[in-house]
């Protein structure tokens, strides 16, 4: 009797699989021939045809909805890229909102569909062994339901989830810059203004947020090493420049970017000493133009290398900026482990940036720039 009912468990899957083929057009003119005949004789074959054909309708009807949303969310973001078009900068509560959106999905589509397939599947068996005729469709249509219903209660718990996530403030007491110097969320920023921070979140040139910590800072250089440690974010791979370990020379052409602003503005400039305030030797004096928030920015040369952290400039002079020199990120990192962290961050070595014109070692770069803010 066992082996009866194995038997017809596997004639049932054969046959829906002989289905799916058939709809896919996946079966030699032969087979169609033969599986049409089958339909004509067999009435629960012919009802599991016809309800195969509206789920794929279905799916397919979703699925080219879905596409065509995220065809418009492509384009509007490459328009809004190349100035094209504006996008106005969301923040507090539309901030939330926009992320829910976007990533809603991606979060709750394997269950969403593990469960619909599930319940279909076993709605198409029912139906084939029970030979219900019209009463099938009704009791899949019901399951459907059923299934959408649990959907948007998953969405809700989700999007109730994603509601409790600490809001970036609006209106931040201190601003900086910062870049990664290792793309699984290490960052390297100006250590005088995170240390005011008891809360850090930095967001990128995309305008995604994300919630970070100090992980080692020092005073003499004024440098600090930040790990975002936000589950949204992704590890980033083959960050395109290096870190200068040499020091540079005097007259060399430099440019930096940085958030004195809510988006990342560039500038450019010369090392116009190679020593820091009052004869730092851990620092060079760089001619460029720079404003409140751009500390922590990165400093490079034509060759996109970082040779340089903006840390301070001269009030009393215009365009007397301090930069602390690459080298101490090896310095810092070393410090770090000799402290007991166990950490492998690997700052990277790359040249992706080399021989490429200023407009496009900026469009590479700007993406592993971050504003940092807190209060």
């Amino acid at each position: 009797m066992h082996n009866i009912k194995m038997d017809n468990k596997m004639d049932e899957i054969l046959l829906i699989e002989a289905v799916e083929r058939y709809l896919k057009g996946e079966m030699s003119a032969n087979e169609i021939a033969f599986f049409e005949e089958i339909r004509k004789k067999d009435p629960a074959v012919d009802q599991l045809v016809v309800e195969h054909t509206y789920l794929y309708h279905q799916l397919e009807k979703q699925a080219n909805s879905k596409a065509f949303k995220h065809s418009l969310y492509e384009a509007e973001n490459r328009l809004t890229e190349e100035g094209i078009i504006t996008k106005a900068k969301l923040s507090g509560k539309a901030k939330v909102v926009f992320l829910w959106k976007k990533y809603k999905r991606s979060i709750a589509v394997a269950a969403s569909i593990a469960g619909f397939v599930s319940i279909v599947t076993t709605a198409l068996i029912s139906s084939y062994n029970n030979k219900a005729g019209k009463n099938s469709i009704i009791y899949l249509m019901g399951q459907i339901k059923k299934t959408e219903k649990k959907i948007d209660q998953l969405d809700n718990k989700i999007k109730a989830n994603s509601n409790q996530r600490i809001q970036t403030p609006s209106n931040p007491d201190y601003r900086a810059t910062g870049f990664l110097i290792d793309g699984k969320g290490y960052i390297v920023t100006s250590a005088h203004v995170v240390n005011r921070m008891k809360s850090i979140y930095v967001e990128n040139s995309k305008g995604e947020y994300f919630s970070a910590q100090t992980v080692y800072t020092d005073p003499e250089t004024d440098l600090a090493v930040l790990k975002i440690n936000d589950s949204a974010y992704k590890t980033v791979y083959n960050l395109p420049y290096s870190i200068n370990k040499s020091n540079s020379n005097l007259g060399e052409q430099i440019f930096t970017l940085g958030y004195p602003r809510n988006e990342i503005v560039y500038g450019e400039g010369y090392v116009s000493a190679k020593t820091g305030n009052e004869g730092d030797s851990t620092a060079y004096q760089v001619s460029v133009s720079v404003n409140p928030g751009n500390s922590g920015g990165p400093v490079l040369n034509k060759k996109g290398e970082i040779i340089g952290i903006i840390t301070s400039k001269n009030s009393s002079a215009d365009g007397v900026v301090f930069a602390a020199k690459s080298k101490n990120i090896y310095k810092l990192l070393e410090a770090f482990k000799k402290a007991g962290d166990t950490t492998n961050i690997k700052l990277p070595n790359n040249v992706g940036l080399k021989g490429l014109d200023r407009e496009q070692q900026v469009k590479k770069m700007e993406d592993f720039v971050f504003m940092v803010v807190g209060n």
